[in-house]
């Protein structure tokens, strides 16, 4: 139950960390932009939802909810590698080379935001959001309602050889 609890807290922070994140950053522009707000809402949903009414069909809900976050994170790291790939011959320092340098490289410049404006981390931090909920879900699958199960025992009935 204390791991649960733990990985409830740490979903709620990362929620409430990222939204502040979106927010600073204006993230709101465009309707791409919308979709980790989206997430958020839905994240929020499935902390709620067990408390609410806690269920098989919820927990089964509630894994849903973190597995449509998790593809839409994965669409946002894509997205946001996407554009400092393509911002990538606008950079200072590979704008006359851009072209030239190996595919590999281009993408994993883009990757490491070291062209281009977005932060791949950002999504990547909305991931990890739908994982810990993701691990809440197991962690109370696996303990029931009133903690740890004990551990099964085991017991050698001696015989007379």
């Amino acid at each position: 139950m204390t791991l649960r609890r733990g990985l409830i807290a740490l979903t709620v922070l990362s929620i409430l960390g990222t939204a502040f994140e979106l927010a600073t950053e204006r993230h709101w522009q465009t309707w791409e932009q919308l979709l980790p707000w989206g997430a958020l809402v839905l994240l929020a949903a499935g902390v709620a939802l067990p408390a609410l009414h806690d269920s098989p069909r919820v927990v089964l809900a509630v894994r849903g909810l973190a597995v449509a976050v998790l593809l839409v994170a994965l669409f946002g790291v894509y997205a946001h590698v996407a554009v400092n790939h393509e911002a990538g011959f606008l950079d200072q320092r590979y704008a006359g080379t851009w072209g030239t340098l190996p595919a590999l490289s281009r993408w994993w410049y883009a990757l490491t935001k070291s062209v281009g404006p977005t932060p791949p981390l950002a999504p990547g931090m909305l991931a990890q959001t739908a994982f810990l909920l993701l691990l809440a879900t197991l962690a109370r699958r696996t303990s029931g309602r009133n903690g740890p199960s004990a551990p099964a025992v085991v017991h050698r009935q001696s015989h007379p050889s």
